[in-house]
């Protein structure tokens, strides 16, 4: 007979819930693969969400590093007391600051998200003390030297590109730029993937052995097959419904985009996401990916980029770590009572 104890019961919801965060994941940061090849026309939108869904559902089950991280890094799970509810409290936080942020069109992040509120629910169960120090900070620097290094790789890979096809007719540079535009957003999804659904499956396994449903030595951290593929199944699915609101903001507003600089920013944004995966370091896709397209436009002239929007953008990534993080502590409180 199934055992329907509280703790499954949780367990179940735990999943659920990470599965929900993934799919929305999915769609809230859609735009990081698509927005520039779709604002030049390089793609479709059917197309390229098309695209970004495959690229995406191969990239999740290609790697297990960032999952390790972030499920063993923030805080140790075989230490963690009431863990299947700490994780129920960050995950409920995240979804909401993914929710509110997607309604009103801000490329906020969602490893932001997911970190600040596993971080804050675990410090709203056990204090400072469960909280694994130096693996929090190394998360933390890697969110911020991430984007600071794709503004400068876009900066100077535009005006390598540029300097390639100097003498070239600018009809035919467009077009073959455009063409190049399908690879490099292919592999920017890719990479996505590849970093971004590997949260959910490092949450959810911090769940199972925090709560005795995977028992494994400390210090090992093995995603179950099961979870790489659901992970990766519903990131596909939410990047199928795409997130139109911010392709718009990061296709156009923060500056106008051309195919040059489309595939130069989807160049740059794929490789640091890339590199920083194979470091089993998490990185914010949205940072990146904004980051180089703001690299990219600060090499032509200053005032091509929108730079009130952009300031707009800084502002919602800084806040994001500690709201989150509150939010995730005051569900963990609420959670403890009635669960």
């Amino acid at each position: 007979m199934l055992d329907l104890s509280p703790e499954v019961i949780i367990l179940v919801l735990v999943v659920i819930m990470a599965l929900a965060f993934d799919f929305i994941n999915g769609f809230h940061d859609t735009a990081n693969a698509i927005a520039t090849s779709v604002s030049t026309r390089a793609l479709s939108p059917k197309t390229a969400i098309i695209i970004a869904s495959l690229c995406n559902l191969i990239g999740a089950l290609s790697y297990t590093g960032v999952a390790k991280t972030i499920g063993g890094s923030i805080t140790d799970p075989f230490k963690l007391e009431n863990g299947l509810i700490v994780v129920l409290a960050a995950l409920t936080s995240a979804i909401l600051w993914n929710l509110i942020t997607w309604w009103f069109g801000i490329p906020s992040s969602s490893s932001h998200a997911i970190i600040g509120g596993v971080a804050g629910a675990a410090f709203g169960a056990a204090g400072s003390g469960a909280i694994n120090w130096s693996g929090f900070i190394s998360i933390i620097q890697a969110l911020i030297v991430s984007p600071l290094v794709a503004f400068a790789v876009g900066f100077v890979v535009i005006k390598l590109v540029s300097w390639f096809v100097r003498n070239s007719a600018y009809h035919k540079t467009n077009k073959g730029f455009r063409s190049m535009q399908v690879l490099s957003a292919a592999w920017q999804a890719f990479s996505h993937g590849a970093n971004d659904a590997q949260k959910t499956m490092g949450v959810i396994t911090l769940a199972l052995i925090s709560g005795g449903f995977l028992i494994q030595q400390p210090g090992e951290f093995t995603i179950p097959l099961w979870v790489k593929l659901s992970a990766a199944l519903a990131m596909a699915l939410g990047t199928a419904f795409g997130g139109w609101r911010i392709i718009k903001t990061l296709g156009g507003k923060i500056m106008k985009i051309k195919p040059i600089s489309g595939f130069s920013a989807d160049l740059s944004s794929a490789l640091i996401i890339t590199i920083f995966t194979a470091l089993k370091l998490p990185v914010s896709t949205t940072h990146v990916i904004t980051s180089a397209i703001l690299g990219v436009g600060a090499s032509q002239k200053l005032n091509a980029v929108k730079w009130g929007l952009a300031g707009r953008i800084l502002v919602t990534w800084v806040i994001t770590l500690p709201i989150t993080g509150l939010l995730a502590a005051a569900c963990y409180v609420v959670f403890d009572v009635f669960l």
